[in-house]
């Protein structure tokens, strides 16, 4: 069934989004860049609000939204916060560690959009959460890109 299918997608991208939303805050807190602090908070709050989008999305589709992220985000930040108690983080460790999770994002939202059976409002959805997730991982690159010239 189309909407069964839709929810598990839409499921699927709340959870790496709510990764993508913990990974850019401990960013943030990580830094002590007054630009890359604001840069990753607007990344932030930009996932934040798709999130309730998508969380919204499968309401509608009868199904019940996902509210945590993955366990593999979890153990991700897990290992990024032993990580960083061991070795004081620099700028250009976080912005490499923020494109590889933006990374991940860009794979899942392009096998969401792969998917042939779900519901075509999901899809136009899931297309313009892309383009943000695009946006993010640019803007992330070229600072990471600037960083490694300092």
């Amino acid at each position: 069934m189309a909407s069964n299918k839709t929810v598990s997608v839409l499921n699927d991208l709340i959870e790496v989004s709510k990764d993508g939303e913990q990974g850019f805050r401990k960013a943030a807190e990580d830094t002590k860049t007054v630009q890359l602090k604001s840069t990753f908070l607007e990344c932030a709050d930009d996932i934040s609000r798709g999130i309730a989008e998508l969380q919204s999305a499968v309401t509608t589709f009868g199904g019940r939204p996902e509210t945590g992220g993955s366990v593999a985000g979890a153990l991700h930040r897990g290992w990024i916060d032993m990580k960083s108690a061991v070795v004081d983080r620099t700028d250009l460790a976080i912005l490499e560690e923020a494109e590889r999770g933006e990374d991940v994002a860009k794979r899942r939202y392009t096998d969401a959009l792969n998917e042939d059976d779900i519901d075509l409002s999901a899809r136009s959805l899931i297309e313009r959460q892309y383009q943000g997730v695009l946006r993010n991982h640019e803007r992330v690159r070229e600072l990471r890109n600037r960083y490694r010239t300092l």
